[in-house]
């Protein structure tokens, strides 16, 4: 099969090859992909930067988590009414060496999702880690039907599959954004009310939720958390997913005087019961009218190199076609 991969970490120029590998076959419980596309997630680009320092896992990596195809093989105890089933999947380079960057990939049947009639490869490609984290992100700290819920950075991939979601769930969304762009993403996917970043962005937010905020999801702990302390109501809490890369303060005691509850969100180990459920209200999303994302770039795997320089200039949703 044809397949990116690098050997070891450093700059996408340096590292990322393409060229051919044996052809995998589904172990028991998984299933075989032939991928149509590879989603290009920033958790993939610091896997190939040895950006948190953990260093090469595996001798060779073929990187990204996320992708779509059609089922062509199933392993041991896998239904074969699986087999021509177009699927999503995430999670196949979460502790394993080859993701979706090829032309078939390997995955755990836990870890696909029908693809809904009409959606693209190219959307189903982009739902994994960033529609899994959005979900958790907004349901780890309880229902929030009826609650008030702040997006910060709601025009991120993260951010607008927790706007849908959230609305999805019955809370009055306020998503928080640094552009007009954003703006207008952030009401696509549903937001109530949207608010720019800025000197007036506490006040604006207490001018719409006076009795504070019940949830947070939090895409820049260190940038943000002063301010989301301030927002928040007794007993509010926050999930987040993102920082920077320096040690991030925490306010500790405006955090326990107001007995806030605080989510760290990874989400290579959320329980599967959690990321199964996310696909199945991603699914429902889609279904229901949901448009998805706004994919900016859909490039070949032979430039797979310009794909995660995109990524890192901050582009938006990049998608790799394997067709």
């Amino acid at each position: 099969m044809k397949a990116a991969w690098y050997e070891k970490q450093g700059p996408a120029r340096d590292v990322l090859m393409v060229g051919e590998m044996p052809d995998p076959h589904p172990g028991p419980g998984e299933v075989r992909i032939c991928v149509a596309a590879s989603g290009v997630n920033p958790g993939d680009v610091k896997k190939r930067q040895n950006a948190f320092d953990y260093g090469m896992p595996f001798s060779r990596v073929i990187p990204h988590s996320d992708g779509a195809g059609r089922i062509d093989e199933v392993g041991d105890g896998v239904s074969s009414d699986w087999i021509g089933q177009m699927v999503w999947c995430y999670g196949a380079q979460s502790y394993r060496p080859f993701g979706t960057a090829a032309e078939f990939t390997i995955v755990p049947v836990d870890q696909v999702a029908h693809l809904p009639g009409g959606v693209s490869a190219e959307q189903g490609a982009c739902l994994g880690i960033p529609g899994i984290t959005a979900h958790r992100a907004v349901h780890i700290a309880g229902p929030v039907k009826g609650r008030i819920v702040l997006v910060q950075g709601a025009s991120g991939a993260v951010g607008l599959c927790a706007v849908q979601l959230a609305v999805r769930a019955g809370a009055r969304v306020i998503g928080a954004v640094r552009s007009t762009s954003g703006e207008d993403l952030a009401r696509h996917a549903g937001a109530d009310e949207v608010i720019h970043h800025g000197p007036e962005f506490a006040a604006q937010v207490r001018a719409l939720a006076p009795d504070g905020i019940d949830h947070i999801i939090e895409v820049a702990f260190d940038a943000n958390i002063d301010v989301d302390v301030q927002l928040l109501k007794m007993g509010g809490s926050i999930a987040t997913y993102a920082a920077g890369y320096g040690v991030s303060k925490i306010p500790f005691w405006q955090l326990v005087f107001q007995n806030t509850r605080l989510f760290f969100l990874g989400s290579d180990d959320f329980p599967n019961e959690a990321k199964m459920a996310a696909a199945q209200d991603l699914n429902a999303a889609l279904e229901t009218g949901w448009a998805g994302f706004e994919i900016r770039e859909c490039l070949p795997l032979e430039q797979i190199v310009r794909a995660h320089e995109l990524v890192e200039e901050g582009c938006g949703r990049v998608v790799v076609s394997v067709k």
